[in-house]
């Protein structure tokens, strides 16, 4: 049905209350305040568990007023399959500059020992280094997530995965990986994935010396 010609009439601020209401000071710069969310999430999530972590609480290390985040996410279990998300996103772009990086440095292809070298540092760094929070959420949380969040995280993971696939392939077709590159590929991630539970930064192990050790581990010198 057409609305009234009368409407078309109406002043700017009656057509302003019909739409979304403008922002308040707190709220106009988004893209920040969402990250400062997030980061503040992940943290919570990561120290306290879930269940324990209020949205008040996060709103509160961010800074901000209780009810603040509910203006970017829905509810804590949306904030919750962000902070996956967000983390597989930076994950998956550091991954990427962390290959090309290497590359150019070599300013040559990478043998497979060597991109699996950069993989496996990569790795270390998101799950131990700065702002290492997001992806140790997601091994913690996984359970409290929806099937429908679960997927949009999957969807992410598997591309994130995708680029360990040929690599591992090109290691077993050399003899330096021995078994399903597959298998190898479930174990090495869970090998890697614990060290959030022991590694502490104060040791005298770098993530240099975890990588080194997780290629003498998992590889054989090439014949």
């Amino acid at each position: 049905m057409n609305a009234p010609t009368t409407e078309s009439a109406a002043p700017d601020a009656v057509k302003r209350a019909r739409g979304r209401p403008r922002k308040t000071a707190d709220e106009r710069d988004d893209g920040n305040r969402r990250q400062d969310l997030l980061r503040a999430a992940a943290r919570l999530f990561r120290q306290q568990g879930f269940a324990a972590t209020s949205t008040r609480d996060i709103a509160a290390a961010a800074g901000m007023r209780s009810g603040s985040p509910f203006y970017h996410f829905e509810n804590k279990e949306a904030l919750l399959a962000a902070v996956m998300l967000e983390g597989m996103q930076r994950a998956t772009g550091r991954q990427a500059g962390a290959m090309h990086a290497a590359a150019t440095a070599a300013g040559q292809t990478l043998s497979a020992r060597e991109c699996l070298r950069v993989l496996v540092r990569n790795h270390l760094e998101v799950l131990l280094g700065a702002e290492s929070d997001f992806i140790p959420v997601m091994l913690y949380e996984w359970r409290s997530l929806s099937e429908v969040q679960r997927q949009a995280v999957n969807e992410l993971r598997r591309e994130y995965e995708a680029v360990w696939v040929p690599v591992l392939q090109a290691l077993h077709d050399s003899g330096e990986l021995q078994g399903d590159p597959s298998l190898a590929r479930l174990m090495i991630f869970g090998a890697l994935n614990w060290a959030v539970q022991w590694f502490e930064p104060g040791r005298k192990a770098s993530l240099d010396d975890l990588t080194e050790a997780a290629l003498q581990l998992f590889l054989k010198e090439p014949a």
